[in-house]
């Protein structure tokens, strides 16, 4: 394969990289703990946070402070899993890359 072929296809890997790191960033991923969900970006930005009222005691609000941080970590995992299904395609499976 001659060096401008070698060019076009790694210009092209890169806009197609490009394109599905835009994709992945955009698309909102939910992440659930009992009674709170979160909505993140790809991005990682949190979009929403959802508490399920009629389970709260005022007693237990230490408890949902718990749920909120495991179901964030629930929806950033799945950020993170499909960054690494989507984007290993361009790297050939070698992990941790993004």
């Amino acid at each position: 394969m001659n060096m401008q072929a070698m060019l076009k296809q790694a210009q092209k890997m890169q806009k197609d990289m490009m394109k599905t790191q835009d994709e992945i960033n955009n698309t909102i991923y939910e992440g659930k703990a009992s009674s709170v969900s979160v909505k993140v970006k790809g991005s990682k930005e949190i979009v929403e946070v959802k508490i399920d009222t009629d389970h709260i005691e005022n007693d237990e609000i230490e408890l949902f402070e718990d749920m909120i941080v495991a179901a964030l970590n629930d929806a950033m995992n799945k950020v993170n899993e499909d960054v690494e299904l989507k984007m290993g395609a361009y790297t050939n499976g070698m992990p941790g890359l993004f």
